[in-house]
């Protein structure tokens, strides 16, 4: 038989193994970016400026961002996401491609790319990127859901 003394020990010490556990145990699996590019702050502020739909800030904040880590596919994504949206298709397009080229199953790009291609009416290419998705995504994701929505959208618009 276990003593209370013992009980209280064995609580103590779980108690203490959760405390010790990384932070990230607990993160929202929905944040895509890597632990280190969440904690620099050009990163961090382009996505805030992002929320707040201050496209311009946001392209500073992630161009800044990308000089020091020109590898990350997601500061790559969110360039091509705030380029589009001030008008810059040309450079939403190289955004999204070289996010495509750092990590061809970035579920994010291949969704932004299909709505950037729609907004300049290639349907064929869009439906590229969500046939893409529907590989990618084995199960219901957000992102081909997005991308189909926006591709029924185009169809009703346009006839097509």
């Amino acid at each position: 038989m276990i003593s209370r003394s013992g009980i209280r020990l064995s609580v103590a010490l779980v108690g203490l193994g959760l405390a010790l556990l990384p932070a990230t145990a607990g993160a929202d699996p929905s944040d895509e970016a890597p632990a280190d590019m969440r904690l620099d702050p050009d990163f961090v502020a382009g996505k805030a400026a992002i929320e707040a739909k201050n496209w311009n800030a946001a392209i500073r904040s992630f161009s800044a961002a990308a000089l020091r880590e020109p590898l990350n596919a997601d500061t790559q994504n969110y360039l091509g996401y705030a380029y589009r949206h001030v008008g810059r298709m040309d450079l939403a397009f190289k955004h999204y491609e070289r996010a495509l080229e750092i990590e061809p199953r970035h579920r994010g790009a291949h969704e932004y790319l299909g709505e950037a291609y729609l907004i300049v009416d290639n349907l064929a290419k869009a439906e590229e990127h969500l046939a893409t998705l529907q590989t990618i995504c084995l199960i219901p994701c957000e992102e081909h859901e997005d991308l189909q929505k926006a591709v029924v959208a185009y169809r009703r618009r346009t006839g097509r």
